[in-house]
């Protein structure tokens, strides 16, 4: 399973939706032009969808852009209100966001389990 590390700072959450068809080169031009930041500078730049059901987290490692993405079969997940066009997190909220926790509140999702996806 791969997750962000709990020791990564600087972690940037862009507060408003996205159009989930965006692949990595649309998402680093909007890391650049929308948040202001170096995309290639190998910090987490997570993005969601409308229905905040699924999200995506684009980074910069060594020689190539990676995107790594998590899609909810029932739940939604708890995103932070938007007060500008970004928030900074650190790994550990990240990985409190991607487990269900309302950051703000700190109540999880509950368990689902499933047998097939059929």
């Amino acid at each position: 399973m791969f997750r962000p590390k709990v020791s990564l700072t600087d972690i940037y959450i862009c507060l408003e939706p996205i159009d989930f068809r965006k692949g990595i080169r649309t998402l680093a031009i909007l890391v650049e032009n929308t948040l202001s930041r170096q995309s290639m500078s190998g910090q987490l730049f997570v993005f969601r969808n409308r229905q905040r059901d699924k999200v995506k987290i684009l980074y910069w490692e060594r020689n190539g852009f990676c995107l790594w993405q998590k899609q909810l079969e029932q739940d939604r997940f708890h995103w932070p209100t938007p007060k500008s066009g970004h928030m900074l997190v650190t790994g550990e909220q990240l990985n409190w966001l991607l487990d269900g926790y309302n950051i703000a509140l700190m109540e999880p999702h509950p368990v689902r389990q499933y047998e097939t996806v059929i």
